[in-house]
């Protein structure tokens, strides 16, 4: 079956050994799976990736980032067949997605992230039988590819302590962002101020619900904070409090993952507030506790999804609760992903393209 490859830091189309399922697994035909930011550095800088991965107490199965991957994980998918002794809940036919986990041989596969079996950018793939979600409610399949990566969001704001007054800032309005901007508002946090430099990007923002867009080239983001009844400095707050005005709590939402953000953050956010890094800085970054402590910041830093997370992403977007429409703005089929990598380098290009690989 044909697949895309990263092998030598490129991007091949050949073909690669068909699969057969093995007990408690499907297999399925891949409809169509979303190219992610982590695609993105991975194909150069994979090696630097899975580094920082073990080091950071990743369990070691054994992947070797210079050997043939390919790569996906943000997927809708059909099911072929069932390996032996399944359960075969679902049947033949039935569009699926599920986190990109695979049991096999013993140990797990991270679709995309493996030299034993392939992602998202193949044919097919092999599934665990016990981790795959029907989808629901006549979900598009476009639509339903976007669980994966809308799941990080649900789990970003999960991990926020947020309370019914907060107030939100969402920094980076790229997929991850986007995915914190839906899950606050599923879940009825308001007011949202998101900000990007992109013009789509912040158009994407706005029709996922955020409150107020800014665009940090015109406007500092942080101006609104106090018009929304979050005085950035300790003692306005302690008055505001004082003259038995609570204060909202405030909470930024770190989606860039850049150098220097952080800091950035860390000096102007109000004080107290809580700083959840969604953002994956790959390179060596600096802070200076000391602002941080002396305006109480809390740093919080997440990762992934929890599988009721990715569940609950799941219903939301086939309840319509979560309204992706338009965010795809391109698909290719797998002669196509190559110049689809160039084409997100360019914000303004696209937001989200779909690999089709049986299109």
């Amino acid at each position: 079956m044909k697949a895309v490859i990263r092998r030598e830091k490129r991007l091949v189309c050949d073909e690669i050994a068909d699969l057969k399922p093995a007990a408690g697994q499907v297999l399925v035909k891949t409809l169509a799976c979303g190219i992610c930011g982590s695609d993105l550095h991975a194909l150069h800088h994979m090696e630097h990736m899975i580094d920082l991965s073990r080091r950071g107490g990743a369990a070691d199965n054994g992947f070797d980032p210079t050997a043939d991957t390919v790569f996906g994980h943000e997927f809708c998918a059909e099911i072929l067949d069932h390996g032996p002794g399944s359960t075969r809940s679902l049947k033949v036919g039935a569009r699926v997605v599920s986190m990109p986990l695979t049991m096999h041989n013993g140990g797990i596969e991270a679709l995309g992230f493996s030299n034993r079996l392939p992602g998202g950018f193949a044919e097919q793939m092999l599934l665990t039988e016990a981790m795959v979600l029907e989808v629901p409610n006549g979900l598009p399949t476009d639509k339903a590819a976007l669980t994966e990566p809308f799941a990080v969001g649900a789990h970003a704001v999960a991990k926020a302590r947020m309370e019914p007054r907060s107030v939100s800032l969402v920094v980076g309005c790229g997929p991850v962002g986007l995915a914190v901007i839906a899950a606050l508002k599923a879940q009825g946090h308001g007011p949202v101020i998101a900000a990007d430099f992109s013009p789509r990007r912040r158009a994407a923002a706005e029709a996922l619900g955020a409150d107020i867009v800014v665009d940090p080239a015109v406007e500092d983001p942080h101006d609104r904070w106090e018009a929304l009844g979050v005085p950035r400095a300790r003692a306005a707050q302690s008055m505001m409090a004082l003259m038995g005005n609570p204060v909202a709590r405030p909470v930024v939402f770190e989606c860039v993952g850049s150098p220097g953000v952080l800091q950035a953050l860390i000096e102007a956010a109000p004080a107290g507030a809580q700083i959840v890094v969604a953002g994956v800085c790959m390179e060596t970054d600096r802070i200076e506790p000391s602002i941080a402590i002396t305006k109480e910041i809390e740093l919080t830093f997440v990762f992934g999804y929890t599988p009721e997370e990715f569940a609950l992403t799941l219903r939301q977007l086939a309840e319509g609760v979560i309204d992706v429409a338009g965010l795809v703005t391109g698909e290719v089929n797998l002669d196509g992903v190559a110049g689809a990598f160039e084409a997100l380098g360019d914000p303004e290009a696209h937001v989200k393209i779909l690999v089709r690989p049986n299109g």
